[in-house]
């Protein structure tokens, strides 16, 4: 047997292994092996696909992850109208809708089915039938208009709640046959929703309201890996072929999609009665605070799919379903004070201080403000009676000022500090944006975050100096600024938990390495807001020293290729604080090296702006970009008609159409090189 059939069989029990344990966690949430051995599948997989890239197929596991960005989403029409639902917002208007429908009905029959409304994103999954007797994933469109959405595929093929392929024995159990269509809703999980916030906070960005606009923004975002790293979840609740509605019932379309490995929610009801679709809703609103998951509702639909061509629609919803909508959580108490809150970034966030109250039952004593523009915004005083809601019944947030004869205005305006009231350094905020920082990197507020980013592999390379070693010499006392680092010795480290006379010996070699890192790795490690890997480069390279840096003012930083007034002026900030200057002398004392090879760029392509799109044959985006800026060109981002070139690989995209609109030179990577070594 050929090495190729052999290779080939194999990746094909591995796919099938990956799908069915792909179904039992994200579907099922019955794990049925660690996630160690599903990684050791997985990795098995990636090697033989490496080795035999002929045997990659569009719906392999490994293809749920796209690297590649997209461009723009195509516009998509839908095969019949993703029409929004009417809202009951009481008992007495969800009879009225019963009434309404069981008289259009004309029958005593009539039965209903509840589901949860999930907060969410509305899609439809397009399938095809597969050259193994089953379907595969090919299309996936959001809601749009109605009629018309957006081609979002590849974001959706990293959610794994979203199957590749249904087999044919998933098809013939669920009694269906492709090509079919299954609609239903995106969404966050309220621990991904809560972890990625967090995240957002400690990167100085404003985290998102709620679940819904987080998972909406990161299906629309056109890089796939970051739709992955939203950890998104699916579940379905609509079965169509050919346009039309599947099955003889709602309940029996749910059965179908479950059978067929789609994730349905288990909360569900079928009611012969309105009184019966009230206890559901009832029991819904009490069991609302433990789900994973937001709801803002039930959706109740006539179960019987016969009777929908005669109840009909009105102007833009079907008759036959309706959402009963639960109530915002709210809640009206005074601000008593507003606080300063700082960041592991050095973000100060305003945070009004309440007299406590409940909202979802939930006791809330504090509400975020965000920032300045925020407050001012809302025109919050301090004193104010404000209304605060649980945002996505998450995160509580003040909406609106309260001003009436029970409930007087504040005195006390707010004024965001000048200096931290962690630290007391200097508090700046850049020119067109709306958050202020501490720019001391030594604040305690950061310091953590400091010390980890300072020792990663990318920058101080300080192997052994994780979270856990770094949680210790803070609560121990042993460093309060990154040069303490420096200052560390045996006899200090041998008195923390798991470090022994070896590991003490590892690390302090690892500390005294770090002095001998190029100048780049130290730029990139002091923490400088807006300055990352790529423009700590670029910083070494034009000057040459940290002592050349320091002394620049802001019009020798803007002669530096990637550095914008907001850099330039983040910049002057950091090196003007007197407690980071204190930092640097200690550093220069620990014999840190402060100088690098001044490099003087080509002028090969001096004057040219480049733009890159495609995949190239050889060469990333990242190696194409750094070889036309070391010959002395600029590589933009978006075409105009000072674009001089663009250069364009395979898949190019809306970039392409538009150079060849405005008349714009179009290369390819082999005449991009001949410009680069003529």
């Amino acid at each position: 047997m050929s090495t190729h059939h052999t290779a080939a069989r194999r990746a094909e029990e591995l796919r099938e292994l990956i799908r069915h344990h792909e179904h039992c966690y994200f579907v099922l949430d019955r794990p049925e092996i660690s996630d160690a051995d599903f990684d050791h599948l997985v990795n098995e997989l990636k090697a033989i696909e490496r080795e035999h890239p002929e045997l990659v197929t569009p719906d392999s596991p490994t293809q749920r992850v796209g690297g590649t960005a997209r461009e723009g989403f195509v516009k998509v029409a839908h095969s019949a109208p993703m029409l929004s639902l009417d809202n009951a917002y009481s008992e007495d208007e969800l009879r009225d809708w019963a009434r309404r429908a069981t008289e259009l009905a004309g029958t005593a029959e009539i039965e209903f089915e509840c589901e949860y409304k999930l907060d969410g994103l509305s899609m439809a999954l397009h399938y095809e039938a597969s050259e193994h007797g089953g379907a595969r994933f090919v299309k996936g469109i959001t809601r749009g208009d109605g009629s018309t959405g957006e081609d979002v595929t590849s974001n959706l093929r990293t959610i794994k709640s979203i199957p590749l392929t249904v087999s044919h024995a998933q098809l013939k159990k669920a009694g269906l046959t492709a090509p079919f269509e299954v609609r239903g809703e995106v969404l966050m999980p309220t621990r991904s929703f809560q972890t990625m916030n967090e995240q957002r906070e400690e990167q100085g960005l404003a985290p998102f309201a709620n679940p819904r606009n987080a998972a909406a923004g990161a299906v629309r975002v056109l890089e796939p890996n970051v739709t992955a790293a939203r950890r998104l979840d699916f579940y379905s609740y609509f079965l169509l072929q050919e346009g039309r509605t599947a099955r003889a019932s709602q309940w029996e379309a749910l059965e179908a999609m479950s059978a067929a490995g789609f994730k349905v929610n288990p909360n569900r009801r079928r009611a012969h009665s309105i009184e019966e679709v009230w206890q559901f809703i009832v029991e819904t609103e009490a069991a609302r605070d433990q789900l994973p998951y937001e709801i803002d509702g039930v959706v109740v639909k006539v179960n019987q799919t016969a009777l929908w061509t005669r109840l009909g629609f009105t102007g833009k919803a079907p008759r036959w379903a309706t959402a009963y909508k639960f109530a915002a959580r709210a809640a009206i108490t005074q601000i008593e004070d507003i606080l300063i809150q700082v960041g592991r970034t050095g973000k100060l966030t305003p945070v009004a201080a309440l007299n406590p109250v409940a909202i979802g039952g939930t006791m809330v004593s504090r509400a975020t403000l965000h920032n300045q523009d925020e407050i001012e915004r809302l025109g919050v005083r301090i004193g104010d009676h404000v209304m605060v809601e649980r945002g996505g019944d998450v995160i509580p947030k003040v909406t609106r000022v309260v001003d009436d004869k029970d409930h007087p205005r504040g005195t006390r305006k707010f004024a965001m500090p000048a200096h931290c009231p962690e630290c007391g350094g200097h508090v700046v905020r850049a020119e067109g944006e709306v958050n202020s920082f501490c720019v001391n990197v030594n604040c305690p507020a950061r310091l953590r975050e400091s010390l980890l980013h300072f020792a990663s592999r990318k920058v101080m390379n300080i192997e052994g100096l994780g979270e856990a070693l770094v949680d210790q010499l803070l609560s121990r006392g042993l460093v309060t600024n990154i040069a303490d680092l420096y200052d560390l010795g045996e006899e200090q480290l041998l008195t923390l938990d798991r470090m022994g006379k070896k590991s003490v010996e590892n690390l302090l070699g690892e500390i005294a390495a770090s002095k001998k890192l190029p100048l780049e790795r130290l730029i990139f490690g002091l923490g400088i807001r807006m300055v990352g890997e790529r423009t700590a480069e670029f910083l070494s390279a034009h000057f040459g020293s940290l002592d050349a840096l320091m002394a620049a003012n802001e019009e020798q930083l803007l002669e530096v290729e990637e550095v914008g007034p907001r850099i330039a002026q983040s910049i002057l900030q950091f090196f003007a604080e007197e407690k980071n200057q204190k930092l640097i002398e200690r550093l220069r004392a620990a014999e840190l090296n402060f100088t690098g090879e001044k490099k003087v760029r080509g002028t090969k392509l001096a004057g040219l702006t480049f733009v890159l799109t495609g995949t190239l044959p050889t060469y990333s985006r990242d190696e194409a970009k750094r070889r036309i800026e070391d010959a002395g060109g600029k590589v933009s981002s978006a075409v105009s008609k000072k674009t001089s070139y663009v250069v364009a690989g395979e898949e190019a995209g809306s970039k392409l159409e538009k150079a060849q609109q405005l008349g714009v030179a179009v290369l390819d990577e082999a005449a991009l090189l001949k410009m680069l070594e003529d």
